[in-house]
């Protein structure tokens, strides 16, 4: 049985070998909109220097710093240069030039004094503060340089990649293809969420955590429905959903007379990496390899299902995205309560953490087990309780995993 960090590495281990072909695989997306959260497959260059001229980063004047090595030198105005409209000449000694925030730095002038260290009467400015050669402005350049890349090959695109894309005037995006995700779920006891369930039936909440899952990691969820505790159907939905680019099953992957998920990707010639994890909830998850796909087997309970797939399945659809999976964003924060919990797993609970007073507090949330998705909903993160570390009183640092999405 192995650790999370164990089996996580093992799975970005694998992926990463196989992950060429899909790689290779390009979209060319000319809407931002559609292009955010993709993941870039060419560099995107600068097509000029940025900024391309020195830039004030202060409203005041623009002076050549030798004339005003101290406090009180007096300068004649010869002219002013603001954003769009530059001024249309150079500094000469004992001259300074009004400059707006944005603006060129005329010609001449290596330095920039901000307007509250300055006092103008007439054409005469006086300076009540020494300049520093190269202040407040940004030379030109020392952005970007142009033919170098603004954004990177295998960044997945935000706000700030849009931004930057856009400033140089890159309008047609390579984007990598986004790994297609079938989801089967297994289970006589499951029905369609828009069917009434019997007693003893639930609905098929898992389809639609796995889809919203797939989604955030930058996948696209090919939801095929739910196979019964039956070999023939069981087979016919797995050989369905080895044809995209990654399978996820959820339940049917523990040691009961039902559970027959990895005795069919067996016939069918699956090779496995692990199948136990030393994690609760999750620890009954399969990791494999099938016709050359990967195949997860995820536990059938809701919660394990979320955590598992965060842990597991999130890189493996980075990876084949094109990207570097991200590292799992563990933060530390204080506990608001005491948590005890059994060796030797490592927990992962449903959890809350929010700021008062500007510092982090987090606070466990009850649940049920793995299967009240309710104590999930209502929080925001999973406090994390390692193997070695059962006992953590209120007050003490502990790891905190956030839910994807939320921070």
């Amino acid at each position: 049985m192995l650790s999370f960090e164990a089996a996580r590495d093992k799975v970005i281990d694998v992926c990463s070998g196989h992950a060429t072909p899909y790689r290779t695989e390009v979209d060319i997306c000319d809407d931002f909109a559609r292009a955010l959260g993709r993941v870039l497959a060419v560099d995107v260059l600068a097509d000029r220097d940025y900024p391309p001229f020195n830039r004030s980063t202060r409203d005041g004047y623009a002076v050549r710093s030798a004339d005003v090595s101290e406090a009180g030198a007096k300068l004649r105005l010869i002219g002013e240069s603001r954003a769009g409209v530059a001024f249309d000449g150079a500094v000469a000694k004992g001259e300074c030039v009004r400059i707006l925030t944005g603006a060129a730095v005329p010609e001449g002038a290596d330095a920039v004094i901000m307007q509250e260290y300055a006092g103008a009467e007439g054409n005469a400015v006086t300076f009540n503060c020494a300049a520093v050669e190269g202040q407040n402005f940004v030379p030109a350049g020392a952005e970007a340089k142009a033919g170098r890349a603004v954004v990177s090959y295998g960044a997945r695109l935000g706000y700030a990649d849009l931004a930057a894309v856009a400033q140089v005037g890159h309008t047609r995006l390579a984007v990598t293809r986004r790994p297609r995700v079938a989801i089967v779920s297994t289970g006589d006891e499951v029905v369609g969420v828009n069917q009434s369930p019997g007693l003893f039936q639930i609905r098929n909440s898992n389809s639609i955590s796995l889809a919203a899952q797939v989604l955030l990691a930058g996948g696209l969820p090919n939801v095929l429905g739910n196979a019964r505790d039956d070999v023939t159907e069981l087979r016919a939905r797995i050989l369905q959903g080895l044809e995209s680019d990654v399978l996820v099953l959820s339940g049917g992957v523990s040691v009961g007379t039902y559970d027959l998920v990895e005795q069919v990707l067996r016939e069918l010639g699956a090779e496995f990496f692990f199948d136990s994890v030393a994690i609760r909830p999750g620890r009954p998850t399969v990791f494999g390899w099938c016709r050359r796909k990967p195949v997860f087997g995820l536990p059938g309970n809701p919660v394990s299902t979320m955590v598992t797939f965060e842990l597991f399945v999130a890189p493996a659809i980075e990876i084949l995205s094109g990207t570097t999976p991200r590292p799992l964003p563990f933060f530390k924060t204080k506990l608001a309560c005491d948590v005890s919990e059994k060796p030797p797993l490592a927990h992962f609970l449903p959890a809350f953490v929010n700021w008062p007073g500007g510092e982090p507090q987090v606070d466990t949330i009850h649940w049920e087990g793995s299967g009240d998705i309710g104590a999930v909903a209502r929080g925001n993160c999973f406090v994390v309780v390692r193997g070695e570390r059962q006992q953590i009183k209120a007050g003490e640092w502990v790891d905190v995993l956030p839910r994807r999405g939320f921070f």
